[in-house]
Protein backbone atom coordinates (compact mmCIF):
# COMPACT_ATOMS: atom_id res chain seq x y z
CA UNK A 1 0.00 0.00 0.00
CA UNK A 2 1.47 3.40 -1.06
CA UNK A 3 0.52 6.10 1.73
CA UNK A 4 1.23 9.68 2.77
CA UNK A 5 1.25 10.81 5.67
CA UNK A 6 1.24 14.49 7.04
CA UNK A 7 0.67 16.20 10.19
CA UNK A 8 0.09 19.49 12.31
CA UNK A 9 1.27 19.34 15.66
CA UNK A 10 2.28 21.30 18.24
CA UNK A 11 6.12 22.27 18.07
CA UNK A 12 6.67 20.10 20.92
CA UNK A 13 6.29 16.94 19.30
CA UNK A 14 6.85 17.95 16.10
CA UNK A 15 10.48 16.09 16.72
CA UNK A 16 8.79 12.79 18.45
CA UNK A 17 6.73 12.72 15.16
CA UNK A 18 9.09 13.20 12.89
CA UNK A 19 12.16 10.55 13.89
CA UNK A 20 9.18 8.10 14.51
CA UNK A 21 7.50 8.60 11.01
CA UNK A 22 11.56 8.50 9.35
CA UNK A 23 11.42 4.41 10.65
CA UNK A 24 8.96 3.78 8.31
CA UNK A 25 8.37 6.20 5.38
CA UNK A 26 10.51 8.49 3.22
CA UNK A 27 10.78 12.24 4.79
CA UNK A 28 9.41 14.52 1.22
CA UNK A 29 8.57 17.83 3.22
CA UNK A 30 8.69 19.20 6.75
CA UNK A 31 5.42 16.97 7.84
CA UNK A 32 5.02 14.87 5.03
CA UNK A 33 5.90 11.26 4.23
CA UNK A 34 5.16 8.89 1.60
CA UNK A 35 6.41 5.51 1.06
CA UNK A 36 5.26 1.63 0.62
CA UNK A 37 3.68 0.25 3.57
CA UNK A 38 2.02 -3.14 4.83
CA UNK A 39 -1.12 -3.23 6.37
CA UNK A 40 0.57 -4.14 9.68
CA UNK A 41 2.92 -1.01 9.51
CA UNK A 42 0.32 1.35 9.13
CA UNK A 43 -1.46 0.10 11.80
CA UNK A 44 1.94 0.00 14.02
CA UNK A 45 1.92 3.73 12.88
CA UNK A 46 -1.60 4.61 13.87
CA UNK A 47 -0.56 3.24 17.34
CA UNK A 48 2.64 4.53 17.86
CA UNK A 49 1.30 8.31 16.48
CA UNK A 50 -1.78 8.19 18.99
CA UNK A 51 0.79 7.66 22.02
CA UNK A 52 2.76 10.99 20.80
CA UNK A 53 0.09 13.42 19.68
CA UNK A 54 -2.76 15.31 21.62
CA UNK A 55 -5.64 14.19 19.72
CA UNK A 56 -7.25 17.25 21.33
CA UNK A 57 -5.12 19.53 19.22
CA UNK A 58 -2.71 18.04 16.76
CA UNK A 59 -3.76 16.33 13.50
CA UNK A 60 -2.40 13.40 11.37
CA UNK A 61 -3.94 12.63 8.15
CA UNK A 62 -2.95 9.17 6.37
CA UNK A 63 -3.65 8.85 2.95
CA UNK A 64 -3.49 5.38 1.49
CA UNK A 65 -3.44 4.20 -2.32
CA UNK A 66 -2.82 0.62 -3.40
CA UNK A 67 0.22 1.39 -5.76
CA UNK A 68 2.53 4.66 -6.38
CA UNK A 69 1.67 4.37 -10.08
CA UNK A 70 -1.80 5.79 -8.77
CA UNK A 71 -0.41 8.77 -7.42
CA UNK A 72 0.44 11.38 -9.55
CA UNK A 73 3.42 13.91 -8.01
CA UNK A 74 4.60 17.26 -9.37
CA UNK A 75 7.52 19.38 -7.04
CA UNK A 76 7.19 22.82 -7.44
CA UNK A 77 10.71 24.41 -7.03
CA UNK A 78 13.07 22.20 -4.46
CA UNK A 79 12.69 19.12 -3.93
CA UNK A 80 13.22 18.29 0.33
CA UNK A 81 13.54 14.46 0.29
CA UNK A 82 16.07 13.97 2.40
CA UNK A 83 16.84 10.44 1.60
CA UNK A 84 15.00 6.74 2.66
CA UNK A 85 13.32 5.44 5.61
CA UNK A 86 15.70 4.76 8.80
CA UNK A 87 16.12 0.91 9.34
CA UNK A 88 14.33 -0.01 12.47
Amino acid sequence: MYVIIVYDVDQSRVTKVCQFLRRFLQWVQNSAFEGDLTESQIERIRIGLSQIIDADYDSVYIYQARDKKYIKREVLGQTKALGGPLIE
